[in-house]
């Protein structure tokens, strides 16, 4: 039986496949702007998952929105080879797959909190994440990097509307956490998600309240200090992240931000 209230100093002791301790994030990095036609953009690095998130403000919001405000939506997409085998084009389909169609609602549904649609006025912000690469926490890399070019959409529509004002009301940034050989551990890797016990998405604020909670035990159910063991383990991710979107957006995140 594992002791999960001592399994945090475990966790630094754990080598995973790709070299790191249990609680110890991939290398992240932010580039900004990597497409320069769209409003806002950043190809976000998690490892070896890469992702290219896009913000396009568009000046009309859906039917049945109207006279309330702004709204936001996404779309998520993977390159054919961005896995180890092929896979066909959602569009020739016809239809996105129902893994798609949940994580860009995901997505959608996160970057929704951090802003004040109201205040965008009678404007769609169209996201769009696309992979280039996967290696695990696709949906995670694509809302932490759409938060950045979020931000920069944002500055850009200020600078075109002054009366937008700041309409961002908070950061917004996510991550996995998961139990796999019996051990808690944070950012899996594709190799790590294969065969993990448990598996779990964290979407947290900058004020560290939860956006959304996405978890499954594939065998046992998960315990309650599990689950406490594996929340630590997001709250400090979470917390790297945030601090590394602020850092890729400099005096630009408060430009946009509202004052509390």
């Amino acid at each position: 039986m594992l002791d999960w209230k001592s399994n945090m100093r475990g966790a630094d002791d754990l080598l995973r496949p790709d070299g790191r301790a249990g609680g110890e994030m991939r290398r992240v990095t932010m580039e900004r702007g990597f497409l320069p036609q769209a409003e806002g953009s950043c190809l976000i690095s998690v490892g070896q998952t890469r992702v290219v998130c896009t913000v396009t403000v568009e000046d009309k919001v859906p039917v049945w929105r109207r006279g309330m405000g702004g709204w936001l939506t996404a779309e998520y997409a993977m390159l054919p080879r961005a896995t180890a085998q092929r896979t066909a084009r959602e569009v020739t389909r016809g239809r996105p797959s129902g893994r798609s169609h949940e994580i860009q609602r995901l997505i959608g549904r996160s970057l929704r909190q951090a802003l004040d649609l109201k205040a965008i006025g009678d404007r769609t912000l169209w996201v769009d994440c696309d992979v280039l690469q996967a290696d695990g926490g696709t949906r995670t890399a694509s809302i932490t990097g759409a938060m950045v070019a979020l931000v920069d959409a944002l500055c850009w529509l200020q600078d075109l509307d002054r009366t937008v004002g700041r309409p961002l009301l908070r950061q917004i940034a996510a991550v996995s956490a998961g139990i796999v050989g019996g051990e808690a551990v944070l950012d899996l890797c594709y190799q790590e998600d294969a065969r993990a016990d448990v598996d779990a998405n964290f979407v947290m604020t900058s004020e560290g309240s939860f956006v959304e909670l996405q978890t499954t035990a594939e065998n046992e159910p998960l315990r309650q200090e599990q689950f406490d063991v594996l929340l630590g383990l997001a709250r400090a991710g979470t917390r790297e992240l945030l601090d590394a979107q602020a850092e890729a957006l400099g005096e630009r995140l408060g430009r946009v931000t509202r004052r509390a």
